[in-house]
């Protein structure tokens, strides 16, 4: 690992923080191995769960909702490639959300001792929930093999959606990284949201069947949800014009990403000073 020496002056810090950001990214990029080592760390499976898990919840929602429920897929689209397509960007986001906003606390004996810009905590553990998504996204292929779904040119808009659902995770896991160091309650209040999250957001069923009743009270709240859009155009990328997409609905996502992002940038650089007299 190279070294660099660290001129420590008042104001110093707040005038070069971005360059001293790419200076570390050396750290950034051992925090990241080491997150993922720890995470497959003496498991028997290893990255194995990350096939697992989106394989078992998809058995588990195809049999409640689509067997039981009678919740109908988009025409055309298979049911369990619509669940898996929902599971896999859903998975993705609420991993990186929960990481992102745990990095500063689990980080905390380095912060302590060590001045370095505190956002490369947060960038460098998203590296777990990108192995997993890959590993999911390993799943939906293989899916789409069995099913004969062969995808068309919306596919090269897929990476387009993976990185607005990334910005997602980390405008609303900035937010919450910040506040959780002097709030520790907020380490209780994250797995509720992702909790509540996987059911109002479309993924055991079809944006569809929300558009079907615009006249009910609630429906116009359900497109301020900024993973609506996201998800449905993760999907759409996928499996091409029979999977539901509302372009107004991308748009107020994009919209809302870019707000929340921006604030929490601000938020999380205002308070980072403080995070050593916190912790």
């Amino acid at each position: 690992m190279k070294t660099h020496e660290v001129i420590i002056q008042p104001g110093r810090s707040e005038r070069h923080y971005w360059r001293d950001l790419w200076r570390n990214r050396e750290l950034m990029y051992i925090l990241s191995m080491r997150d993922v080592s720890v995470r497959y760390k003496q498991t028997a499976l290893g990255t194995a769960w990350g096939l697992i898990r989106p394989l078992t919840t998809m058995l588990i929602m195809v049999f409640v909702f689509s067997k039981i429920a009678k919740l109908p897929a988009d025409p055309g689209v298979p049911y369990p490639l619509m669940v898996l397509g929902g599971i896999t960007v859903w998975t993705f986001f609420s991993t990186a959300f929960t990481q992102i906003s745990n990095s500063v606390t689990l980080n905390s004996n380095l912060v302590t001792k060590v001045y370095f810009p505190r956002l490369i905590m947060p960038i460098s553990s998203i590296a777990v929930s990108f192995v997993d998504f890959l590993v999911s996204l390993g799943l939906f292929i293989l899916l789409s093999i069995w099913y004969r779904f062969i995808p068309d040119w919306h596919l090269i808009l897929l990476p387009a959606f993976i990185l607005l659902a990334l910005l997602a995770s980390f405008a609303f896991g900035l937010f919450f990284a910040a506040v959780n160091v002097k709030f520790r309650d907020i380490g209780q209040l994250i797995p509720f949201i992702v909790q509540v999250g996987f059911y109002v957001c479309p993924i055991a069923y079809s944006s569809r069947l929300v558009a079907d009743k615009a006249n009910e009270w609630w429906a116009p709240f359900y497109w301020f949800n900024p993973m609506v859009g996201i998800i449905d155009g993760f999907r759409w990328s996928l499996l091409g014009e029979k999977a539901y997409f509302n372009p107004q609905s991308l748009l107020l996502s994009v919209s809302i990403v870019a707000v929340c992002l921006a604030l929490s940038l601000y938020f999380f650089r205002k308070r980072e000073n403080t995070f050593v007299d916190d912790i």
